[in-house]
Formats: structure tokens, sequence, C-alpha cells
């Protein structure tokens, strides 16, 4: 991973993402490898702040009408078409797609089959938007938030813990 590393007269070692670049700070005589060791030893948290900084947060978004239309026009061609895949990969059928302009919920799904997704979602990084669909298609299955709701859900993605923080940035 490139960084850059600034050495001064402080005492620790910090580590700080701008506009996705690393930046260490380190007291003078601090030797690489140290520095290399701090970088691995937090390179989940440092993807996670890239990331975090690379995604829109929902309150910062200001979308005109035309932008909204667009928005919706493409999530219900992606959101169909990733949601006929996963349903393939799970085995499941579902009812009728709807998209919604839910400002505080994704995706749901409806004890019917149906399942209804926000326009919002296609503003966040594909691996959340994979890890919705995956979740309304469990619901299919179960339609709680159970233990074995999750096991569903990690069958298919494993990492669907990561996937899911991604939409709390």
């Amino acid at each position: 991973m490139e960084y850059r590393i600034i050495f001064s007269s402080r005492r620790t070692v910090s580590l700080t993402v701008k506009d996705s670049a690393l930046t260490v700070k380190a007291p003078y005589g601090t030797p690489r490898a140290k520095v290399e060791e701090l970088i691995k030893k937090h390179s989940a948290w440092i993807q996670k702040q890239i990331i975090k900084q690379k995604t829109p947060r929902k309150k910062d978004i200001s979308l005109t009408d035309t932008e909204i239309k667009e928005l919706k026009k493409r999530a219900r061609l992606v959101l169909s078409a990733k949601t006929e895949h996963f349903s393939k990969i799970m085995g499941l059928n579902y009812g009728r797609i709807t998209i919604t302009s839910a400002k505080t919920r994704f995706g749901s799904c409806s004890s019917k089959g149906n399942i209804s997704y926000s326009y919002l979602l296609l503003l966040y990084p594909e691996e959340a938007i994979d890890y919705v669909v995956v979740h309304e298609l469990a619901h299919l299955l179960e339609l709680n938030h159970s233990q074995r709701f999750y096991k569903i859900v990690e069958k298919i993605l494993p990492d669907y813990k990561r996937r899911a923080a991604l939409l709390k940035l």
C-alpha cells in the first residue's frame, strides 16, 4: 500500500486517510519496518476509511428530479438483474420487484414474495447492493432475522457482515 510518511518530534505513530491517500506521522528515527507492520495491522481500518470517503452519505445527497428519475430507471434494471441472478443461485422464486423512494430502508420483502428496493441503494458499492439483494431473497425462506436467516445469507455471501457494514458508512 502506498503512503506518505512525515517524521516529526512526536511520541506516537498516527495513521490518517484523506482523499483516499494514507499519511503516516511518526517520531524521528522510527524504522520503516515498524511503519509497514503498523499499516499491515490496520489494513482493514484503512480500507474501510477509503471506502467510507468514496461513498456518499445519505444525508449528503442532493439529486435533481432528472437525476432521481434516471437513478430509478437504472435501479430497476440493475436490481432486477441482480435479483434474478441470485434467485437462480439460491433456487428461489419471487413475486414482483418494486423500486421505491424509501430513505430509511434499502429493501423489504413481503409475505407474498414481493421485493421492494430503494433507488438510493445504487449510490452504494456493488458489494453492498449484492448484500441487500441476497438479504431480501433470504426472507423468502425466513421472514425474520433469526440465526437461520443469517445462515442462509452467509451461505451465499460468507463476508456478509463486511458488506452490511458498507451500508452504515
